[in-house]
């Protein structure tokens, strides 16, 4: 095992959640039939390619014997922008839809509690995380979006790719950098980078034209789009989080839904969606930097030759005090203090972070 896997992996272990909704499974015999609309995160990524697609249309229906049928799209198939997933949903236009958190952050503020750069530098730390914060998104989902939240899973970690030679997360300092949210904006510009907001599909060209001079987004996810073909250097530090993708439950069509599908459904998505996909998290990060350098196996095809960064305590010592300096005193200020205090009580204790407003 590599180093970087044993620092992302250390001690993976089920959600909690999950092993609540584990302990009281529903049986298919028993369960009313339901019609369920899903709207996904990006069509041409992973994690909607493997593992939400083939769960939606085939696994779900398949293990209700029929009962529960879902009619499957995503966000970017039907034209939309991913900041939009949450308000459609709200308006009860689809049943359930799934989208990139942090791209509702100007909807739901309390969304950037759940994210923030280097706050979980591996796999375990993540889902502390997100078990410790997701009852308070979850009020916020239904004060926000009238919603509930049904899983909550990752990207690969959110690294550095770079069209410019860097030695250390100290060289952004004066480089034009594509953030993959608002918190990483403020990192960047924290450390004397500037932080730019650019759409995804927008960045392997910025990249080549130099608008930009480096990128943030998961491994994986910028191997499977062309960006190592765009850069030459990459800093394997997940300075934009893990870029979570929520999925949730319009309350009134849940409402519709008999109990024991309801149960049915929530067992399923635990035990064959958020499973797989968090013990996925740590092997496609992993490979992801394979077949983006070349250094290590790469199924996914040709492997790329960028520079793989070496990350040094002094990165480490950096961005833990800018997440503590900046990042955590601005998002306080930002958000009702009840949930700074929810968080401190949930995140910070399971983080040592506390935030507080300036």
């Amino acid at each position: 095992m590599t180093s970087i896997s044993k620092a992302l992996l250390a001690g993976v272990a089920l959600p909690v959640t999950a092993l609540a909704i584990l302990a009281a499974p529903a049986s298919a015999a028993d369960i009313p039939s339901a019609k369920l609309s899903f709207v996904g995160s990006w069509s041409g990524l992973s994690l909607h390619k493997n593992f939400e697609k083939p769960f939606w249309s085939e696994t779900l229906p398949a293990d209700s014997k029929g009962a529960v049928e879902v009619q499957v799209t995503t966000f970017d198939q039907m034209g939309l922008a991913g900041a939009e997933v949450y308000r459609l949903l709200s308006r009860g236009v689809f049943t359930i839809g799934a989208t990139v958190a942090d791209y509702s952050i100007e909807d739901a503020p309390e969304i950037e509690g759940l994210d923030m750069p280097m706050i979980a530098p591996g796999v375990a730390d993540a889902k502390k995380v997100v078990e410790a914060y997701r009852p308070t998104l979850n009020e916020a989902f239904g004060k926000r979006f009238n919603a509930e939240i049904l899983a909550i899973v990752p990207y690969p970690s959110q690294i550095v790719f770079c069209n410019a030679p860097i030695e250390s997360l100290a060289d952004l300092k004066g480089k034009k950098v594509r953030a993959s949210g608002r918190t990483t904006a403020e990192f960047l510009n924290a450390i004397g980078a500037e932080g730019i907001t650019l759409a995804f599909s927008e960045v392997p060209a910025a990249l080549q034209r130099k608008v930009v001079d480096c990128a943030v987004t998961g491994s994986l996810s910028g191997y499977s789009s062309g960006w190592h073909e765009v850069s030459t250097h990459l800093l394997p530090m997940p300075l934009g989080g893990w870029d979570y993708v929520v999925t949730a439950v319009n309350k009134d069509k849940w409402a519709e839904v008999d109990p024991a599908t309801q149960k049915f459904i929530q067992h399923e998505i635990a035990t064959k969606f958020e499973t797989p996909v968090w013990n996925a998290a740590v092997g496609e990060t992993v490979e992801g930097i394979a077949c983006l350098t070349g250094k290590g196996s790469c199924t996914r095809g040709e492997p790329g030759k960028m520079t793989l960064v070496q990350v040094t305590d002094g990165d480490r010592e950096l961005a833990r005090k800018v997440l503590t300096e900046t990042i955590l005193p601005g998002w306080a200020g930002r958000v009702d203090p009840a949930v700074v205090t929810a968080w401190n009580d949930g995140v910070g204790a399971v983080t040592g972070l506390t935030a507080a407003k300036k």
